[in-house]
């Protein structure tokens, strides 16, 4: 059985990181669904940041996306972030929006786009060296469309030579999160389109270069579990970004699509030993929260990886691994669904009670009158998002 004192702490301990993208406005390929009370600058994002944090209290960092949060000083930002609670966390760097990275960003045939490209990567940890961060999560849209269009393989000693500038301009305590994705905005080639290429290029870098899983970046079917332990056994995984999908990349809030698959990754996590924050891994969301109000759905997703967190914690182990000893299929998998069949918000409420939270945090926000404080303060000026 598993020691719930043991559990508790390790769910108080929890760590969960918000993404400053996931308070602005956000939609569909074919219309953005603004909303009331929308962040206008940085500063608002990170305080519904701080909100989130104050009602779950196991968010206290919220990643950057640059340019989308440029501001004149990132060292008063961060100050700014600490004044209420709160910390900077990864930053994220934008190779995609831009008219010249059309035909690919650190892989485009013209060597002066891949110098503005790799230059925007290196002001990233000029910004990461402002406030403190240090994790600097990397994403390329780069592929192709159709057979011929480019080289597969220059573009990966294009991409290669574009990493090895980015990792050597890093601190000694900041480090690479390299993303991945199947397809999507190329749909011949994507130029890191799975775990491997990401594996890859990590391996080849250094040890400050891991993979970033986001788990709605694979093909139907793909059991991510898997690439979580292997990546685990590896030592090269550095982070998460949580969201779920029905059908590709949908963003949607973590567990909405497939809470069993969410259980069975972190009890890979848990499995490891490596849901303590000291062993590295960044839990973060990555979600565009479109028709629905966007900070109690970013609280929900925070209570649902913290409930798949708890069923995975509870797996008999010691059962478990007999089972499995003993080659006995219907007990391991029998001693695994108890686990997962387990109503772990009884916990939950109580590890929050404990803490001084209140045990319902989206209800708590809800009467907080937060959301209608921002509503009547967010009047004019542009808001965030993707409209913006």
């Amino acid at each position: 059985m598993a020691d719930l004192a043991a559990v508790k702490r390790a769910l108080t301990a929890q760590r969960i990181e918000t993404p400053s993208w996931a308070y602005g406005n956000s939609g569909t390929r074919f219309k953005v669904f603004a909303q009331p009370g929308v962040p206008r600058n940085p500063e608002e994002k990170i305080a519904d940041a701080a909100a989130v944090h104050r009602f779950t209290g196991v968010a206290p960092t919220v990643a950057l996306h640059i340019p989308w949060d440029k501001v004149d000083d990132y060292a008063a930002l961060a100050r700014y972030a600490a004044d209420l609670g709160v910390g900077i966390g990864a930053i994220n760097t934008n190779v995609f929006q831009d008219d010249d990275y059309k035909l690919g960003s650190v892989t485009n045939p013209d060597p002066g786009i891949r110098r503005k490209a790799t230059d925007h990567l290196l002001e990233a940890i000029d910004i990461m060296d402002q406030t403190g961060s240090q994790d600097l999560k990397l994403w390329f849209s780069d592929g192709t469309n159709y057979p011929g269009q480019d080289d597969l393989r220059t573009r990966q000693d294009r991409l290669a030579a574009a990493l090895r500038e980015t990792y050597d301009r890093l601190g000694e305590n900041q480090r690479m999160l390299l993303e991945y994705k199947l397809f999507e905005p190329a749909f011949y080639a994507t130029d890191v389109p799975d775990w491997g290429t990401s594996y890859a290029h990590c391996i080849e870098l250094g040890n400050r270069a891991t993979v970033c899983i986001d788990t709605g970046h694979h093909a139907p079917g793909t059991n991510i579990e898997f690439i979580v332990a292997f990546l685990l056994r590896q030592g090269r995984l550095g982070a998460f970004d949580f969201n779920s999908r029905f059908y590709a990349d949908d963003d949607l809030m973590v567990g909405a699509a497939d809470p069993f698959q969410l259980f069975r990754i972190m009890y890979e996590i848990v499995r490891a030993d490596a849901l303590d924050p000291a062993y590295g891994i960044a839990f973060m969301l990555d979600q565009c929260h479109n028709i629905e109000r966007k900070i109690p759905a970013i609280i929900r997703s925070v209570m649902n990886v913290q409930e798949a967190t708890a069923k995975a914690l509870l797996v008999d182990r010691d059962a478990l691994t007999a089972a499995q000893n003993a080659g006995d299929v219907l007990e391991a998998n029998s001693v695994f669904m108890d686990a997962y069949n387990t109503d772990v918000r009884p916990l939950l409420a109580e590890v929050r009670t404990d803490a001084g939270l209140d045990p319902n945090p989206v209800a708590a926000y809800k009467r907080s009158g937060y959301d209608e404080k921002i509503i009547a303060d967010r009047v004019g000026g542009t808001q965030a998002g993707w409209g913006a």
